[in-house]
């Protein structure tokens, strides 16, 4: 932390030793982000926030994974498994690390309607790019505010429809049989705005078996209904059939990175459908007063094929081979939002309560048909468990905004949140006893920051708060030694975070920086993880403390440069045993370092990009190593790749059409682009491709 802590101080000093800038620099264009308390300036935020424009994630991009485009937002680490049977790696900060499939420990939402189940299970599957508006990245203590397993947030938004009717069509193609087609229309009309999006994307995959379709439909209905009041209709769905490659040895991948011969004998595979749809009403009930009204429901049908030994599903506890999941969820947040005086000074008071509901029939099945001697693999065989669970939190919260002083603002949030399992046993049969139960976990998590504007163009805040996160349904869903039921010996882990930071406008660009440091108590790690199977336990504490520097700069004539660095150091501070209970060889030393985390993570790009012609440019990403057990005896190896891309927009009159070409991994690194967290078989590397291109071209019209 001495070194972060100079870093600090250094750019602290900056603006004081900077000369006064020329009024002819360009600055960057006003945004704003989404919190608690409504639209704030990133600026005015006293914690860490990104915001990705949807422009920069679709521009010279395949349009496919939150991947391509996030790698230049600090303490966000989003790594492609390619894989599109379990989604993208993504953690913030650390959390997260440890999910073997979907997102856990960062809460997700698409046009407010929560990505993340009660549970805090979640999943980026539906967030389409082809029409998202922006992408907002929150990170350290104020996340809290968000409740449960949020250790970070990720929020996605879609466009809202403008001017005359407007209709595109967009495509693109690259290596390994990869083709996405998307087709876009929108317009307002009066009182009325609209978008609809679908997109069909298909890869053969870099690996063996690995072979994914997905479909994506995202539409937007906006309805003002007076100059007070608006009403939004937000409706999504996807379906994705993927094969599931699984993880490699370290031999295996030195033999065949591409290979997956246990894969293609089981026949591992996934199935989603799902659909949502959200309404959500704003009314300004004076000059002074806003309400803000969001009711959603949707469902998730999951089937997901195992590579579980024939041989395990002997033991009568035994689970299967075949995960049958339905599920459907629903849920409201009310909020009003009231600015006021105290003492003089302006105040604004954000009062809401959330709910949200999820109801789940969890069915096992093995995974083969016929004998244990002679078994037909990878089909869905006997039943071997039925369960409905239901999972469920209420949260009321509160946050409060005084700027007490000129210069000074200070902050405070409290969010009281409850989440209740409950589940009910269906199959009960001889040694298979009832192991239904129910579990409750509360916990009341107090944030606050004290904001100083030591000039116009310079921001210092200080941040403190405490989060928590249960277990999901997932990580309760099996024992260790293959017992059956749920593991309700599980404790939610709770964390104190601490943030100090400073922004600064500086020649047209904007500098932040941040220091942190987040200490966890029961911390969730995984137990085991064999055959596709994880089981967890609680281990004890341990310390996440890092630093974030991140520059970015556009001049008038549109060069722009990005920079992003973090240095996160994320240790186990108790001892514990993985697998447990304690045997030989089976210890994890306090002060091991927490696996799936890159201790340093760099991303640079430089490029030229107007808005109308030829624009081209070069990105630059580099993590350290990551390792992949909590021994610390597997590691995946660091890593710098380079990507060049080069396009061209051209508009006139009532038509746009833009082209791109691009290249990454230029030098064609052999590198894992993730790790399977303590994978009882040493599975632990799912290998990234080398040099890959893409192509692709769009066009659009306005009627």
């Amino acid at each position: 932390m001495k070194s972060s802590f100079a870093a600090l101080c250094l750019l602290l000093a900056a603006p004081l030793m900077a000369r006064a800038q020329d009024t002819a620099v360009p600055t960057l264009r006003e945004i704003t982000v989404t919190t608690p308390r409504g639209e704030v300036r990133p600026f005015e935020v006293a914690g860490s926030v990104d915001r990705v424009e949807g422009e920069d994630m679709r521009e010279g991009r395949l349009q496919v994974n939150l991947s391509e485009s996030l790698g230049g937002v600090p303490g966000l680490q989003v790594q492609n498994r390619q894989n599109y049977a379990q989604d993208l790696q993504l953690s913030v900060r650390g959390f997260g690390a440890r999910s073997t499939f979907g997102v856990r420990g960062v809460r997700l939402y698409v046009d407010g309607i929560p990505a993340t189940l009660p549970d805090g299970q979640g999943q980026t599957s539906n967030i389409d790019i082809g029409s998202v508006s922006r992408v907002e990245i929150l990170r350290g203590p104020f996340s809290a505010l968000y409740g449960n397993s949020s250790g970070g947030v990720l929020q996605a938004f879609t466009e809202s429809g403008e001017g005359a009717p407007k209709l595109g069509y967009s495509f693109a193609s690259g290596s390994d049989g990869t083709m996405r087609q998307g087709a876009k229309a929108s317009g307002a009309n009066g009182s009325i705005d609209y978008l609809l999006s679908a997109s069909r994307f298909h890869t053969d995959g870099y690996r063996d078996h690995s072979e994914a379709h997905r479909r994506i439909a995202n539409g937007k209905l906006g309805i003002r209904l007076d100059d007070d009041s608006r009403l939004t209709l937000i409706v999504n769905s996807v379906q994705l059939r993927a094969q599931d490659p699984l993880g490699l040895t370290a031999e295996q991948v030195r033999a065949d990175r591409r290979g997956a011969a246990l894969a293609d004998q089981y026949g591992t595979r996934k199935t989603v459908d799902q659909s949502q749809l959200g309404l959500l009403y704003e009314r300004r009930l004076n000059a002074d007063n806003d309400l803000r009204l969001m009711v959603y429901g949707g469902e998730r049908k999951t089937t997901q094929f195992q590579a579980i030994p024939v041989a395990a599903q002997a033991s009568p506890l035994q689970a299967g081979g075949v995960i049958d999941l339905q599920r459907s969820y629903t849920g409201f947040d009310a909020c009003w939002t009231a600015r006021m005086q105290l003492a003089g000074r302006p105040f604004e008071l954000v009062t809401g309560l959330a709910y949200d509901t999820l109801r789940e029939r969890r069915r096992g099945y093995e995974n083969y048909l016929g004998s244990a001697a002679a078994p037909w693999l990878g089909v869905q065989g006997r039943l071997r468990r039925n369960e409905h669970n239901e999972v469920s939190n209420v949260d009321p919260y509160l946050q409060a905004t005084w700027r007490l002083a000129e210069r000074w603002t200070l902050e405070a949030g409290l969010r009281h949140s409850s989440v209740r399992f409950d589940s009910q046993d269906r199959y009960v049969f001889g040694r298979n006893g009832d192991d239904s139960g129910t579990a409750n976990y509360r916990k009341a998590l107090p944030v606050a920051a004290l904001r100083y504007a030591a000039t116009p163009d310079l921001n210092l805040y200080v941040t403190a708060g405490r989060g928590f996160e249960t277990p999901t349904l997932n990580e309760l869903s099996y024992r260790s030694g293959g017992l059956a039921g749920l593991n309700f010996a599980l404790k939610p882990s709770v964390n104190e975070s601490v943030e100090v930071g400073a922004k600064a406008r500086l020649a047209g660009g904007l500098l932040t920086a941040a220091m942190f440091q987040t200490r966890t108590a029961d911390e969730i790690v995984t137990d085991t993880n064999v055959g596709g199977r994880a089981t967890f336990q609680n281990a004890g504490r341990t310390r996440r403390e890092g630093f974030e520097l991140s520059w970015l700069h556009e001049t008038a004539s549109h060069w722009r440069t990005q920079i992003a660095y973090t240095r996160l150091d994320a240790r186990y501070r108790d001892a514990f045993c993985s697998p447990s209970p304690c045997g030989a060889g089976n210890a994890v030393a306090a002060g091991n370092r927490i696996p799936g985390i890159a201790r340093q993570s760099l991303f640079a790009s430089f490029g030229h990009v107007p808005p109308d012609g030829w624009r081209a440019g070069a990105e630059l990403r580099a993590l350290s190593r990551i390792l992949a057990n909590d021994a610390n005896s597997a590691s995946a190896a660091g890593y710098a790749v380079a990507a060049l891309y080069a396009g061209y927009v051209k508009r006139w009159e009532r038509w746009e059409v833009n082209a791109f070409a691009r290249i990454d991994n230029l030098f064609d690194r052999r590198t894992v682009g993730s790790v399977i967290v303590n994978e009882g078989n040493a599975r632990y590397f799912e290998p990234a491709p080398g040099r890959t291109w893409t192509v692709g071209a769009g066009a659009a019209y306005r009627f």
